[in-house]
């Protein structure tokens, strides 16, 4: 297998497709029932489920597109990093659940892809790419 990441443009660009799938899916399924949502976040004791519904949507949301399409990559996969980090401290705080400790470790490994995006950028197939090679013809 070559070692030059370079050989393979598209990876970048499938690896944030496949990271930004659960924000969409997620976004999508809050938008459908949003009264579940606000009652799910009013359940824990947190201040204000509307508005955190709505930042939800729009972290979730806006994020997904803007991570596939690549613009202001590195913002957006950090913004979603430390949403999923916050998301699971607070929603998936309870290890002694099974299915609690699962949940809390996919946003840890959602976090961590997220950071690798962060690290090396949104590769060839992006808008921050495309924005790229225009500034560099223009200069």
């Amino acid at each position: 297998m070559n070692s030059n990441l370079n050989a393979h443009p598209a990876i970048p660009a499938i690896g944030r497709i496949f990271i930004a799938a659960i924000f969409l899916i997620s976004g999508i399924g809050k938008l459908m029932a949003p009264g579940a949502t606000m009652a799910y976040i009013g359940s824990l004791g947190l201040p204000a489920p509307a508005l955190g519904l709505v930042g939800a949507l729009v972290l979730e949301l806006a994020g997904a597109v803007l991570l596939v399409v690549g613009y202001r990559t590195r913002l957006i996969a950090l913004l979603l990093a430390a949403y999923a980090v916050v998301t699971a401290l607070i929603f998936h705080h309870a290890l002694a659940d099974q299915n609690q400790m699962f949940h809390f470790l996919k946003n840890l490994a959602m976090a961590g892809g997220l950071l690798q995006v962060v690290a090396f950028g949104a590769g060839a197939f992006s808008l921050d790419n495309r924005r790229a090679l225009a500034e560099r013809v223009i200069a």
